[in-house]
Order: C-alpha cells, then structure tokens, then sequence
C-alpha cells in the first residue's frame, strides 16, 4: 500500500516542482564593463541596481504578476567571449528575495574588461535562458552599454536570432560622456540602440543622460519589463529610423585602430 501512495503521489510531485519553476518573467541583466567605463561610473551602475531591486516600486512589481515571482540574473560583458555571472539565476517574490540578490551585487567589485561585444551577450544571454531551470510568461534580455557594438559578429545578426526564439531586447544606452574611452561615443546612442540592438514586442529604450539619473532609470526600466507595460514608453517601432548603420561600432574601432596601432 505504502508502495502503492508513493507511486500515486509522483504525478503530484512532479506538478508541484514544475509550477514551483514557472515565473511572470525571465530577466537576464546585461550590464557593461568595457574599459570605456571608469571604476567609479562600475560602482555606479552595480548600487544602482541593487537600489532598484530594493525598491517598493520593483517588489510590487514581482508581487503583481500572475504568479507573482520572477527569475533574474545579473551579468556583466564586454567583449567578444566576456561575460561574468555576478549572480546566478535566482527566484525572487519576496522583499528578502529581493534584498538578497541586491545584497550580492553590493559585496564584489570587479575590474573592467576590453571592448564592446553587444551581439556576444546577446548570444550568451538567449542561450542563458534557455539553459536554466525557470519557465517564463515572458522572456526578457535588458542589455545596458555605453558605446555601440565593436567587437564579434554583427549585432543585427546576433539581434536577430535572439528574437527569433522569442525573447524581447530592451535597451539602458548610457549617453554620460564622461567615460575613459570618450572617442568612441556615439551622439546618438540611443538612436543606434533603436535601430540595431532591442527588439521583440513592446521593446524600448530609455537612456541615461547623467549618472545622477541612472538608479532611476533602472528602477522604471525593471518596473516596466516585470510588470510588462510596454505601453507606457514609446515603442521602438514607432520611432526607429528608416536607416541606420549598424556596423558604425566596428568602423570606429578600425578606424581608432589604424590611428593608434592597437591590437
């Protein structure tokens, strides 16, 4: 008989295991450290998530999907083959979810790496998602950057295959200009991120134009993409331009590297 409960409650189980992985949302944080980013603007960007995700605003946010929970992870990038995992795939539907993956972002500070791979992360995010253990309503790639992509494949192929499995691409460019590498701004990053980065329905930039704005346009940023109200920014569709280069990134660093011999 005992044998017999056993067998009967593994469908059960099983059920039970499967909805305990189901989220609102699957959101892979991509935030860049390419040289181009001084130590203090590194600091910056790492307490203003983890003041974000300690927000009210962003725990309603959790707590009012569906299911009320979310699966995030925290990755920083730069170039081609440079990709760290701050903080692994982690639930959060509570304040202390919450407050405990802000806290991991806050105990390490880590170096920066060189050049700028966007179609890299964006290959290495897709692939993230799809390898870890949570079933997203929605799937979610919030890439940050302060410089178009210079480095790897093209993005727009990159971006892409990225939305053809499904995902959505949301873009944080960082307009600062005041980074240690200014030579390879863009005026209107923005725009490129527009027109070559982000992508999937309902996508959207919001730029940051000052460090002082960038914890929060972090937090809208995170409430919009849990909460999934595309509709309260304007869609990327609406406003991307007709044409763009996209290989402008590329063009740059050739052009940076004839002049100065770099590798």
């Amino acid at each position: 008989m005992r044998w017999v409960l056993i067998f009967l409650a593994l469908p059960f189980a099983a059920a039970a295991t499967d909805y305990d992985r189901e989220v609102d949302v699957e959101l892979f944080l991509a935030v860049d450290v390419s040289r181009s980013m001084s130590p203090a603007e590194l600091e910056i960007q790492r307490r203003g998530y983890a003041e974000a995700l300690r927000s009210p605003e962003v725990v309603e946010a959790i707590q009012s999907g569906l299911l009320g929970r979310i699966a995030i992870t925290y990755v920083e990038w730069a170039g081609q083959g440079s990709q760290r995992v701050v903080v692994d795939w982690t639930r959060v539907e509570t304040h202390d979810d919450a407050r405990a993956f802000a806290q991991a972002l806050d105990t390490t500070f880590n170096p920066a790496m060189r050049r700028t791979s966007i179609s890299d992360v964006l290959i290495f995010a897709a692939e993230s998602i799809d390898a870890n253990d949570y079933h997203g309503l929605r799937r979610v790639i919030d890439v940050s950057g302060d410089g178009p992509n210079n480095s790897g494949r093209p993005v727009l192929r990159a971006r892409d295959t990225v939305l053809s499995r499904g995902l959505i691409i949301n873009g944080l460019p960082l307009m600062t200009r005041d980074g240690m590498y200014t030579s390879f701004n863009l005026d209107d990053l923005d725009v490129y991120y527009r027109a070559c980065v982000i992508g999937g329905p309902g996508a959207f930039v919001i730029p940051v134009l000052d460090w002082s704005e960038f914890a929060a346009a972090v937090r809208k940023k995170l409430v919009l993409e849990i909460a999934g109200l595309p509709n309260h920014v304007v869609p990327v569709q609406i406003s991307a331009p007709a044409t763009y280069d996209c290989m402008i990134g590329e063009k740059m660093w050739e052009q940076m590297r004839r002049t100065f011999d770099l590798p």
